[in-house]
């Protein structure tokens, strides 16, 4: 099915609000507001449309051509803003994240998506980047909302390190996913490979590099070390580590200078990862003071507990992020890291922690809805928003990272 329609504002899922000829609602991809566009729909549900635009009648002032081949109608769907300038990017993310606030939360709230750093141009930042075999072998990525896979030559997003693995130019018959770990501040790159039932025949060849096939170390390293503030942190194959090159260093800066603790706090990292903030937060409370570390992934707590076995008054706990985890660990805490997933906490953890008797929550995400949805249990029960911060984390895509300061008010 094929229409004309007239695109509005972004929307989430990396698209821009239309209307069919029959008044439906349509969420168009690859257009920009304002734009005239022959679109061709790609999903059909019961009260809505998803639809690419495959030609533009009237461009909008903003538009450019993609910097990727693949980044267009029937590409791959990783990138979903190629087709125009990071300052409109940024615009676009402001307005979701306002809406998602004003939707969900009930508050209004300007907001402007900041870069990661000032020398940012949104190229050449992903660190880590999860390949997908087709069926000739190619690496290359999915299609949007798809399981197909789309062969690549290049990603411009990704970073010098990944590029230069070649993962792109070998042939892979035999495996399913291969995840490479390639940050400019590590000692080494990471191969992480996953093969089919059938398993392979020819291994590929690489030089410099640590790989690691279903979990089995290969080739040594099996582990990067990544350098942050001075400090290192150890990943393996499989631990989760901030995906821009560029995001380590600024998050672990910005959050725990406005967790602002002090002496002798009791500060509760959940969903802690491989210890970024707890390292950081470790000289700030001192002798007298302890950090307490939430996380459920054992890749990640594992790396968390390497990284930070020097730091006495760090305390780890490989355990889900529950109001039964919380009562029996972080009840003394009188501040609050939290990093969920893109789920988000969940009302049951938000309502636990707003029982706590807490001086500030500092709250990281990377989806505004689910954000807007845990920020409101607290507003509900008595906290105040002091502060919000968006950063441009994922340039060429739709997504932010939120960084929040709630305080009982």
């Amino acid at each position: 099915m094929e229409f004309e329609v007239r695109v509005g504002k972004p929307a989430a899922g990396g698209g821009f609000v239309g209307r069919t000829p029959d008044n439906r609602v349509v969420f168009v991809r690859h257009a920009l507001p304002g734009e005239l566009v022959r679109a061709v729909v790609t999903e059909e549900q019961r009260s809505f449309l998803r639809a690419d635009a495959i030609e533009v009648l009237e461009p909008a002032p903003e538009r450019i051509t993609p910097r990727c081949a693949v980044a267009g109608p029937g590409g791959c769907g990783g990138c979903d803003y190629q087709h125009t300038d990071l300052a409109t990017q940024r615009l676009f993310k402001a307005q979701l994240v306002e809406e998602q606030l004003r939707r969900i939360a009930g508050v209004e709230q300007a907001v402007t998506v900041e870069p990661v750093t000032k020398l940012d141009d949104g190229w050449a930042w992903r660190t880590r980047v999860q390949f997908s075999v087709d069926p000739e072998g190619r690496a290359g990525f999915h299609r949007h909302r798809s399981h197909e896979v789309v062969a690549v030559s290049h990603c411009p997003i990704a970073t010098t390190e990944v590029e230069a693995a070649g993962i792109e130019s070998k042939h892979w018959s035999g495996f399913e996913e291969i995840e490479v770990l390639g940050h400019p501040d590590a000692d080494v790159t990471l191969v992480d490979c996953q093969t089919t039932e059938e398993g392979f025949s020819h291994f590929p060849d690489f030089a410099d590099v640590g790989v690691v096939v279903d979990g089995h170390v290969v080739e040594p390293p099996g582990r990067v070390a990544i350098a942050v503030n001075g400090r290192r942190f150890d990943v393996g194959a499989g631990g989760f580590f901030q995906v821009h090159a560029a995001a380590a260093t600024r998050l672990s800066e910005l959050v725990t200078r406005l967790a602002g603790a002090e002496e002798g706090d009791c500060v509760a990292d959940l969903y802690c990862g491989v210890g970024l903030f707890a390292a950081r937060l470790s000289p700030m409370v001192g002798k007298g003071g302890r950090v307490v570390g939430i996380e459920r992934n054992p890749a990640a707590i594992t790396d968390a507990k390497r990284n930070c076995k020097d730091l006495k008054n760090v305390v780890l706990h490989k355990a889900p992020v529950t109001p039964t985890i919380l009562k029996e660990h972080c009840s003394g805490a009188n501040v609050v890291i939290l990093d969920p997933s893109r789920e988000g906490a969940g009302k049951a953890v938000m309502e636990t922690l707003a029982g706590f008797d807490l001086r500030r929550i500092v709250s990281v995400s990377c989806d505004p809805a689910t954000f807007a949805r845990d920020l409101k249990v607290l507003l509900d029960h008595g906290f105040a928003l002091r502060s919000l911060r968006a950063l441009d984390l994922f340039p060429q895509t739709e997504h932010v990272e939120l960084v929040a300061v709630l305080e009982p008010s």
